[in-house]
């Protein structure tokens, strides 16, 4: 089995952010990009030139960047791993939405695959438990 090199908590935020700026405009610019992640434009030319020489984007200078198969892959996941984190905060530990996903943002790029998994495994076992106070208003 092949693993995968990791990525930086950078990366996988320009991954992510790409993978949303797709959904909404089909392509991203280093612009956009820019603008989203609230960082200088000149530092997206070097990190999407990294992404690219590692087969996560297509990138041209000047041009559209779209991920590619194994990037949108990545990007799947570290959104997967967010919106889990976001939900679990905010559903079961009552956190505001704001706060919720600021700290899922980071929390995403800490936990590794397999943490991630028995923390899933976990709430798993809170949603389902007939004892839970989650399943009653309180």
């Amino acid at each position: 089995m092949i693993k995968k090199p990791g990525l930086s908590e950078s990366l996988e935020d320009y991954l992510e952010t790409i993978l949303a700026l797709q959904r909404a405009n089909t392509v991203a610019r280093s612009k956009d990009i820019a603008q989203r992640l609230n960082i200088k434009r000149g530092s997206v030319t070097g990190t999407l030139k990294k992404l690219a020489n590692s087969d996560l984007v297509n990138y041209e200078p000047y041009g559209y960047v779209t991920l590619t198969p194994e990037g949108k892959k990545r990007a799947l996941e570290i959104e997967r791993r967010h919106v889990f984190l976001k939900d679990f905060l905010y559903r079961i530990l009552n956190v505001d939405a704001e706060t919720a996903d600021r700290t899922a943002c980071r929390m995403e790029h800490a936990m590794d695959k397999q943490v991630f998994d028995k923390f899933k495994a976990f709430v798993k076992k809170i949603d389902t438990c007939p004892h839970s106070d989650l399943h009653h208003d309180t």
